[in-house]
């Protein structure tokens, strides 16, 4: 049989990053897997992390690898430019097979591999991601604050509402929610508007977005009226974990796609596997995934070192 590792790690972001260097903490040993293809490779620049904040994701990414090896390299490998494709569950062991023909194994695994997003269809909008359009204003925002602002609403008015209050914190002047041809939609924004005298209510259906640099973006409509510029737009599509380990592993997932988690430890529904990041969180925040990385990976250390000794862990 091939070197078992005590943890294999898929994904080498924040979550992942931490996950490694919290078992390396405990002298287990753990294969970080690194595709080098990230959700924020748009972003020129990450920030919520003290220290690092305003600095390049590659940087940070960088920065933790290099410490790992550097520091704990007896304990920690990383595994640049492969992706896992395969990840199954054999003989009590977990199998991770790369697209170079490699196959790894380890007793635990740590699904850290991130989301992919789903652009909606509309012209120029994954031209626009990460730079004008932004998902998270928290993460993003700051550098874009302006004259005007403006979020694409989805269905739930409630979320609207509170990235415009979001968004309105950031910008001067007004922050007009655009429903994208959804009169019922319009009509239920109304209905919950308040006293609010800084936004207001687009309904008319986007054709085309447009990156204008420091400008902002350009927005243009289906019926040919006058476009509207906004220093940014506001909106965070769906999302569906990478890879196909949800089926693979037969892993639960939550009504908006998120792998399902059970508490306090982050592990999915299959014993032995744990999820951390953005595939299991609401909040795919840069903070959260170094949050949760560290809660996988003392969920897995809880199980590996009771096996050790024959005893049960205190959790799963």
């Amino acid at each position: 049989m091939a070197n078992v590792v005590d943890v294999l790690v898929l994904g080498a972001g924040p979550a992942g990053l931490t996950a490694a260097l919290s078992v390396a903490r405990q002298r287990s040993t753990c294969v970080v897997f690194d595709s080098g293809s990230f959700r924020n490779d748009a972003t020129d620049y990450m920030h919520l992390i003290p220290g690092f904040d305003h600095v390049a994701p590659s940087d940070f990414r960088a920065a933790g690898s290099s410490h790992l090896t550097s520091y704990y390299g007896d304990y920690v490998s990383v595994v640049s430019g492969v992706t896992v494709t395969e990840a199954r569950q054999k003989d009590g062991l977990f199998e991770a097979i790369c697209d170079n023909g490699k196959t790894y194994i380890g007793r635990k695994l740590i699904l850290a591999s991130g989301v992919q997003d789903r652009l909606p269809e509309i012209e120029g909008y994954a031209d626009c991601w990460g730079k004008s359009i932004l998902h998270c204003l928290f993460c993003k925002g700051f550098e874009q604050q302006g004259v005007s602002a403006g979020v694409l609403a989805g269905p739930a008015v409630p979320h609207a509402l509170h990235v415009a209050r979001q968004a309105a914190a950031l910008v001067n002047g007004p922050v007009t929610i655009y429903t994208n041809g959804s009169a019922t939609l319009a009509q239920e924004l109304e209905a919950a508007w308040g006293t609010t005298t800084r936004m207001k209510i687009d309904a008319r259906q986007i054709q085309r977005v447009a990156h204008k640099g420091e400008a902002g973006l350009l927005i243009e409509f289906a019926d040919g009226s006058a476009a509207a510029s906004e220093r940014f737009l506001a909106h965070a599509p769906p999302t569906r974990p990478r890879g196909d380990f949800i089926v693979q592993l037969a892993l639960e997932t939550t009504p908006s796609g998120d792998l399902k988690m059970l508490p306090p430890f982050n592990q999915t529904n299959i014993r032995g596997v744990f999820a951390a990041g953005d595939n299991c969180s609401m909040l795919k925040t840069v903070p959260n995934a170094i949050w949760t990385g560290s809660l996988a990976a003392q969920g897995v250390l809880s199980q590996i070192q009771a096996e050790v000794h024959g005893q049960k862990p205190l959790f799963g």
